[in-house]
Order: C-alpha cells, then structure tokens, then sequence
C-alpha cells in the first residue's frame, strides 16, 4: 500500500504501536459517533480496531508532516449506494484539535487522485444528514449530490445519509 503525502500530511498504513494514540483521539465522544461508530474504550478496544478495521488494505493514518503521530484516518471502500455499482467510495475521521484547518480536504483530494489513478471511473463520498462537517469536506472537494439513501450506522441505528460522487474530468487540477 502507498505511502501518499500532501502538502502537510502523510498518509500510512496503520500499525499495531498507533494503539495508544488512536485511543487519544477515538475515545473522543465528538469523533466517532458523527460518522457512526462508538468512542473507544480503551487502548485494547483501539488495538482491536487496529487489528479488524484500519489494518486494512486502502486505509491510512492521517499524520501531520514531520510527526509519526496519527491525527485521523481515511480510506477508500466499495460504496453501498445502489447507484454507485460498487465504485469507491471514501471515509474519514479527524481528531477533534485538527478540524477546521482544511486538512480532511487535502487527505481526501490526494486519495481522489489515487483512486482516479488506479482506474476508477468516479469515486463516491457520504455524510450523515446532520453531519455539517463533513458535507463540507465534501463540497470543498468539488463532489456533486447524488442521491439519499439510508445506512445503518457500526452504533446500529439507521440513519439518512447524503451521497455525493466526482467524475475524473470534475477533478480541478
């Protein structure tokens, strides 16, 4: 899997020793709830989730350039939404002390290009309705609405989500 940088950021495969911070930042009871999954615990809880989530392939820790430290994650999935025909679809998490800076954008702009480069024909991005943050992550990426659908959340409750999609030939250069 690629290491991708950015202008501030590396993106890296997830390894066993991110346990402690991943907890740092995971058990934050504003991150993961808005896109779907439960605070973790403890620092095994995020060992757990290292080991059957992020450790996977095209998923990547966030890490500021010039640290180790992951701040985030985001990865690239089959999308679920019927009109997406199982194109790739992209996640992501931000720690909390990092929103509003503009990184999420810069993450999810190289991981487009990526994806574009590995031949997808468009790439797919979803938001809780009452998620306002990451639909504007969304939009700051040139994404155009597609349709609503509902999804049922890691937390079990189903809830409506926005689907957005860009073309390669939508992507600014």
């Amino acid at each position: 899997m690629p290491v991708i940088q950015t202008d501030r950021l590396i993106l890296r495969p997830w390894r066993e020793e991110d346990a402690e911070e991943l907890y740092r930042w995971a058990s934050d009871p504003e991150v993961g709830p808005a896109a779907g999954w439960a605070p973790h615990e403890s620092v095994a809880d995020s060992l757990n989730i290292l080991h059957t989530i992020l450790m996977k392939p095209d998923t990547w820790a966030l890490c500021l350039k010039g640290t180790d430290a992951p701040i985030g994650s985001i990865g690239a999935f089959p999308c679920s939404a019927a009109m997406a025909k199982q194109q790739p679809e992209i996640g992501y998490w931000l720690a909390r002390p990092y929103w509003g800076q503009g990184l999420m954008p810069e993450a999810v702009r190289a991981l487009i290009d990526l994806l574009f480069r590995r031949g997808a024909r468009e790439v797919w991005c979803a938001h809780a309705v009452q998620n306002r943050k990451s639909r504007r992550v969304i939009e700051k990426c040139g994404f155009t609405f597609r349709c609503e659908e509902d999804w049922t959340s890691a937390l079990g409750d189903t809830r409506r989500s926005r689907y957005y999609s860009i073309g390669r030939s939508e992507v600014s250069r």
